[in-house]
């Protein structure tokens, strides 16, 4: 039982450090999707700055960092299959002796380094950038919230990952749809409130609305008391329904990701589709 759990750990760490591998490989291209993220969230920002209004320059701020974070815990997962196939690795990974669970448990927790490696360098650069002060926010209750949003997201990438095996050449495109809209439905910069009324229900499906609403909530935003020197961030307990859904949706949406993934490797397989470059 030792050995067993040793080495799931083992093979693990060993997805997890070839996606650091592949990170030093395509560095200038790390950098490059770094700084672009970095100046889009600043520009979103500035948005703000120029209206001197605090509290939308907040929101702006607040809905940049989350989304970067959300955006690209989401696309490294849900783009690993389309890697695999552009590096020639994909048949070798999916025909070793490797369970599917620790497979996508190792490029999850890749996934999860990156997203938090990428949002510290665009807080960084907010906070050169903007007037941004974090004091007051419950910056504990943040970081809570976005475990418990992580295992949700999680979900969903492993689940978008399946398309590109299901179509070598539209699959990966699938992925980025998916995720435009999830930005689209979330009220990532504005509330959800101002969305048609035939999109407004379909955002309470997006794991990301209940982070949104929650981090809101813990860093101030809307908050009288909230002022440029000092943020009224909310307690944790204020924010206890949206963390029940977003732990209620991590024990649905993981599970569920894993069968559908699993169901589309073992089609794939009979169909020949993992030989197929697209």
């Amino acid at each position: 039982m030792e050995l067993g759990v040793e080495r799931s750990l083992r093979q693990t760490w060993a997805f997890m450090f070839r996606g650091y591998h592949l990170t030093r490989r395509y560095i200038s291209w790390v950098i490059v999707f770094n700084f672009y993220a970095l100046t889009g969230s600043a520009a979103v920002a500035l948005i703000g700055v120029a209206a001197h209004d605090h509290q939308l320059t907040l929101t702006l701020v607040v809905g940049a960092l989350l989304w970067n974070f959300l955006s690209t815990l989401y696309n490294e997962i849900a783009m690993s299959v389309a890697y695999e196939r552009w590096e020639g690795t994909l048949e070798y990974t999916f025909m070793a002796p490797v369970s599917r669970l620790v497979h996508l448990a190792g490029l999850s927790l890749f996934a999860l380094c990156n997203s938090i490696v990428n949002t510290v360098i665009v807080l960084l650069g907010l906070m050169l950038l903007t007037d941004l002060s974090l004091a007051g926010a419950n910056l504990v209750g943040v970081v809570v919230v976005l475990l418990a949003s992580t295992l949700a997201f999680v979900g969903l990438g492993v689940m978008a990952a399946a398309l590109p095996v299901m179509s070598p050449e539209r699959g990966a495109e699938a992925t980025h749809i998916f995720q435009g809209s999830l930005l689209l439905v979330s009220g990532v910069y504005y509330p959800v409130d101002v969305l048609p009324g035939w999109i407004r229900p379909i955002s309470a499906l997006s794991p990301a609305t209940y982070t949104l609403s929650a981090c809101r909530h813990l860093v101030g935003i809307g908050n009288p008391a909230t002022t440029p020197q000092r943020l009224a961030g909310g307690p944790l307990s204020a924010v206890a329904f949206e963390l029940s859904v977003l732990a209620m949706m991590g024990v649905v949406l993981i599970p569920l990701g894993l069968w559908v993934f699993g169901r589309v490797e073992r089609w794939a397989k009979h169909t020949g589709r993992l030989k197929r470059t697209g």
